[in-house]
């Protein structure tokens, strides 16, 4: 035999260090071919053969181990296999704390539970904190009196 340059399907050049007096074939897919082993596909090596884009579905010239035709689809890929691990999630909807806040006047010292004006001063009252009626006294009592420590709305 003699010594061959490149592989004789698809003329990929032979590497240097490949010297041999065997034919040589750049890949599984062209010694298959090279040899009459039947193939469902075309060779892998050969950058004109098309493939789809699992993304977009558009068609594109394969180049390399490369799986989809832009960084976008890429990107998108990507985004769709991490988040495919996550639920839903479900935001509950916004409540107004106007009803659950108490107020405190500054010039009288009288709290209120959702009223921002002081009905004895004529004044607006300051706002305390998240809180209720006393079950006991029905004053205005807020969470960080009862529990002695400061609550997070």
């Amino acid at each position: 035999m003699t010594l061959t340059g490149a592989c004789p399907i698809c003329g990929t050049p032979r590497p240097a260090n490949r010297a041999s007096c065997d034919p040589w074939y750049c890949s599984v897919a062209c010694f298959k071919s090279g040899n009459g082993i039947d193939q469902p596909e075309p060779p892998s090596c050969h950058d004109a053969v098309t493939m789809t884009c699992p993304v977009c579905q558009g068609s594109f010239t394969a180049s390399g181990r490369r799986r989809f035709c832009s960084d976008a689809c890429k990107a998108t890929a990507y985004r769709r296999r991490r988040d495919a691990s996550h639920g839903l999630l479900t935001v509950p909807k916004a409540q107004p704390r106007r009803p659950i806040t108490v107020y405190e006047c500054d010039s009288c010292g009288d709290r209120a539970l959702a009223e921002q004006h002081c009905p004895t001063c004529n004044t607006w009252m300051r706002r305390v904190g998240l809180g209720g009626s006393c079950p006991e006294c029905d004053q205005p009592v807020t969470v960080n009196e009862l529990l002695g420590q400061e609550v997070t709305p």
